[in-house]
C-alpha cells in the first residue's frame, strides 16, 4: 500500500511538472506574439508620423504589398534565400569540422597551444569582413571567398568555447582517474568529452548567428545574389520596401537556423 501511494504521488508530481512546463511554454509563445504585434504597431505609427527620418520608412502594408506583388512567387527571390543558406551551411559545417578538433587540441596539448595559440590570438580580433579583400584575391571565385569569410565568423567562437571548457575541468578529476588506472582514451570519453559537449552546443548557437551576420555583409560587398545583396539592391535603387523585405527575410532565415541550435544546447 505504501509503495502504491508513493508511486501515485510521484506520478501526480510528474503530471503537475508537465502541465507547468506546457503552461510556461504557452505563456512564452503568447508574450512573443504580443511583442511582435506591438513592433508592427510601432512601425506603422512611426511610418505614418511626420517625424524626420522615420516617415521615410515604408508602412507594414506597403512592404506586404510589395512582397505579395513582386517577390512571393519570384524565382529570383527564393534563389537568394537558397544562396545565403548554402553559404551559411558550408561555412558553419567547415567551422565545426575544423574548430572542434582545434579547440580540443589547444586544451589538451600544451606544446601545440604554446606554438599556435599566440598566432590564433593575434588573428582572432580581426573582424571577418576585414578579410574580404584578401579572400577575393586568394580564392578563385567569389563564392569560395564568401564561404571562407563565413567560416571565420564561427571558427574562432567555437575554438575558444571548447578551449575554455577544457581549461576549467578540475584537475583533481584527471588526477583521480589517472591514479585509478584510467588510460588517455578513457579520460577523453569519460571526463573531457562530457565537459566539452555543452560548450560545443553553445559555440554552435553563437556560431550560426555570427555566420548570418558575416554572410549578409559579405554578400553586400562581393556577391551578385543572396539576401544581403537583395537588401543592398533595395538601398541602391531607392526602394525602401525592398530593403525591409530583405531585412525581414534575413531575420526569418536566422530564426530558422538558430532554433535547432537552441534546442540542441537545451
Amino acid at each position: 500500500m505504501v509503495e502504491k501511494a508513493t508511486n501515485s504521488n510521484e506520478e501526480a508530481q510528474e503530471r503537475v511538472k508537465k502541465l507547468s512546463r506546457q503552461h510556461f511554454i504557452n505563456i512564452g509563445h503568447l508574450r512573443g506574439t504580443i511583442s511582435i504585434i506591438c513592433l508592427f504597431i510601432l512601425w506603422h505609427l512611426g511610418s505614418t508620423s511626420e517625424l524626420s527620418g522615420v516617415k521615410e520608412i515604408p508602412t507594414p502594408m506597403d512592404v506586404a504589398e510589395t512582397f505579395w506583388n513582386g517577390y512571393l512567387l519570384s524565382l529570383k527571390y527564393w534563389s537568394n534565400w537558397s544562396a545565403s543558406f548554402e553559404r551559411v551551411f558550408y561555412g558553419f559545417i567547415l567551422a565545426q569540422l575544423i574548430g572542434i578538433p582545434t579547440g580540443i587540441l589547444f586544451g589538451l596539448n600544451d606544446r601545440m597551444r604554446n606554438i599556435v595559440f599566440p598566432v590564433f590570438e593575434v588573428m582572432r580580433p580581426v573582424p571577418p569582413l576585414a578579410w574580404v579583400p584578401l579572400s577575393i584575391l586568394f580564392w578563385p571565385t567569389n563564392e569560395s571567398s564568401i564561404v571562407f569569410i563565413t567560416f571565420l565568423g564561427a571558427f574562432f567562437v567555437i575554438v575558444i568555447n571548447i578551449y575554455e571548457a577544457i581549461r576549467h575541468i578540475p584537475k583533481q578529476y584527471m588526477w583521480l582517474a589517472t591514479s585509478l588506472g584510467a588510460k588517455q582514451r578513457h579520460l577523453f570519453f569519460s571526463i573531457i568529452l562530457p565537459a566539452v559537449i555543452p560548450s560545443i552546443a553553445a559555440g554552435m548557437t553563437l556560431g550560426i548567428a555570427l555566420t548570418w551576420e558575416v554572410v549578409i555583409a559579405a554578400e553586400m560587398i562581393a556577391s551578385d545574389r543572396g539576401l544581403g545583396r537583395l537588401t543592398w539592391e533595395g538601398y541602391v535603387s531607392s526602394t525602401p520596401a525592398v530593403t525591409v523585405i530583405g531585412m525581414i527575410s534575413i531575420g526569418m532565415a536566422g530564426c530558422l537556423t538558430s532554433a535547432p541550435m537552441e534546442q540542441i544546447s537545451g
